[in-house]
């Protein structure tokens, strides 16, 4: 059985009865990735096409099979959430996203799926951002992250201001999960990163903007923590997010971060956009919140540069 639906199917009669998923023992199984023995604590990649990129920086990890076992079940979330094309930045890069449904699926993956709570209509931003596509040709799966009746309720034990939410089952049931935001500008939260990325997993995001959305972001952090996070940075959103105006937002960079550590690898995103660190309240509270670490200087790094 499937590690976290062992979780989810021990509690669907308290669910059923109005309880909440516990985050004790089912955090404890979703954030058993990131235990991993890897030979890089953070691996950043530059100069190369989204697919290029991709493949030096989880080799560099020790290929995808560190993280995807022969039968199991993936989810894949990037940023879908705006109908708006790659070249305006809004949304992960199609290419990268169609890249990892292939390794996934070279390593033995059962089945990937992909999805969004998107913010404008879900079928225009699956199409328009290529990312529907891009998804289907490589054998992977779209499901609507528009149905509120594949979100369950669960505790955020560990949260200060966010103590409640509802889930996607993707995230709660998949054996393996891969979270690949966009890099970019966010008018709210200053930058979109790995955590702010997780906000569209849960179905209840007007909470967050109305109860210090920066302690949100990072109470959640406590509570989901994907086996992957990858940044991409290819295509980067510079000013006017997160749907941004025109291309002229928009600067071509290049760049990729791959790493276990969502703190870790929101730091280095920040160093590449350039910004200090601190101006992204999140990221400081998750590091105080034992999320992750700031300090990169103490992580075991690999820079490629193609």
């Amino acid at each position: 059985m499937k590690r976290r639906e062992f979780i989810y199917r021990s509690v669907a009669a308290s669910v059923a009865s109005g309880a909440l998923f516990t985050m004790g023992r089912w955090n404890t199984l979703m954030a058993s990735g990131t235990n991993l023995s890897l030979p890089f604590d953070l691996v950043a990649v530059k100069n190369g096409r989204p697919a290029e990129m991709f493949d030096k920086g989880i080799a560099a990890l020790g290929g995808m099979k560190n993280f995807v076992k022969p039968n199991q079940t993936v989810v894949i979330k990037p940023n879908i959430g705006w109908d708006s094309g790659p070249e305006r930045a809004a949304n992960t890069n199609p290419e990268l996203v169609g890249h990892i449904v292939k390794h996934c699926l070279n390593a033995g993956a059962k089945k990937v799926t992909v999805f969004d709570n998107t913010c404008d209509e879900w079928t225009r931003c699956y199409k328009n951002s290529g990312i529907e596509k891009a998804v289907k040709d490589n054998g992977g799966q779209m499901v609507t992250g528009k149905m509120k009746n594949h979100y369950h309720p669960v505790d955020i034990t560990r949260g200060v201001s966010l103590k409640k939410n509802k889930v996607h089952e993707l995230i709660l049931e998949s054996d393996v999960f891969i979270n690949v935001p966009v890099l970019k500008n966010h008018g709210g939260a200053t930058m979109s990163l790995t955590m702010k990325n997780l906000m569209g997993a849960v179905w209840d995001r007007r909470y967050y903007h109305a109860n210090d959305l920066h302690q949100c972001i990072a109470d959640f952090a406590t509570y989901c923590k994907p086996d992957l996070n990858v940044i991409d940075g290819f295509r980067v959103l510079k000013k006017n997010g997160p749907r941004g105006v025109s291309v002229n937002d928009v600067a071509t960079m290049k760049y990729q971060i791959l790493s276990t550590d969502m703190v870790a690898a929101d730091t280095a995103a920040t160093k590449v956009f350039g910004i200090e660190t601190d101006r992204v309240g999140h990221i400081g509270i998750a590091e105080k919140m034992g999320v992750g670490t700031t300090d990169l200087d103490s992580l075991n790094i690999k820079r490629i540069s193609i």
